[in-house]
């Protein structure tokens, strides 16, 4: 068996793995006119490139500044993530695979919406995560709508995020149940 195949998130016949979870969630519909350029993206990405860690001699040092450079960037991207709102998100249940995700809505949606969802994926490292994804099904359930949504706008850099989460998740599942 080669890794690919052995990769959970990988496509198979029919669909990514796909899990259930609970995650801070946000979900509103795009309106028409933002719809030319979206692209999904992890939260407080930013360009600012201040140059490589300079060269230590001395591993030890290397390491802890190293480990000092990563703390930084942690608390940076939480800082930028609670400006632009991740941290007051209300926290959802959600059902999620690499190709799209489904959710409970009091908004319904109708199929061939875009919908812009803001989520944190907590796993290994937490990530807060802007993706879009095309209404596929939006079935009333009494008081609430279920809504389908298969992800558009979408690099692999955010799609391997999300299958990381995924793996990680089932991971965990499997964990509990053996406990």
């Amino acid at each position: 068996m080669n890794f690919k195949s052995a990769f959970p998130c990988q496509r198979n016949r029919r669909e990514y793995s796909r899990v259930k979870a609970v995650v801070p969630f946000g979900a509103r519909l795009v309106p028409p006119e933002e719809r030319e350029n979206l692209l999904s993206r992890v939260s407080n990405q930013t360009a600012v490139e201040l140059g490589g860690l300079p060269e230590v001699q001395d591993q030890a040092l290397a390491e802890w500044l190293s480990m000092i450079n990563r703390k930084l960037d942690l608390i940076l991207n939480t800082v930028g993530a609670q400006k632009q709102g991740f941290n007051s998100l209300p926290v959802q249940q959600i059902n999620i695979s690499g190709g799209g995700l489904s959710f409970h809505s009091q908004e319904s949606f109708t199929r061939g919406d875009i919908v812009e969802v803001m989520m944190v994926l907590a796993s290994s490292a937490s990530v807060a995560l802007y993706v879009y994804g095309e209404v596929v099904a939006a079935d009333r359930r009494n008081d609430s709508f279920e809504i389908g949504l298969k992800f558009v706008a979408m690099g692999d850099e955010i799609r391997e995020e999300i299958c990381r989460f995924v793996f990680e998740r089932e991971r965990q599942i499997l964990r509990e149940k053996r406990g």
